[in-house]
């Protein structure tokens, strides 16, 4: 298995952003393309590959674990809601 990759300054960068992006007043899509210069779709792409990055939770095991856990909380809803939506109706 290959040995996790550095981080870039991009990547801190990112980190640093989930964690403080709240206190701005302007849209958090907006302020994705305005600093990072990314697609907000790739933008949480690249968090995503982070979020599995032994790197990235070296540097922030913190903010990188509360990022985990709200991933897997969304996606538990996501799984629930699609499971209501295929239950048969009316028994």
């Amino acid at each position: 298995m290959d040995a996790p990759a550095d981080l870039t300054d991009r990547d801190k960068a990112i980190l640093e952003f989930e964690r403080s992006w709240w206190h701005e007043t302007t849209p958090k899509e907006s302020l994705i393309e305005e600093r990072f210069e990314l697609s907000v779709d790739r933008y949480y792409e690249i968090l995503g590959e982070l979020l599995e990055n032994p790197a990235a939770y070296a540097h922030d095991p913190l903010g990188v674990r509360r990022l985990r856990r709200l991933r897997d909380r969304r996606r538990r809803v996501r799984h629930e809601q699609a499971q209501r939506v295929n239950e048969p109706h009316g028994s």
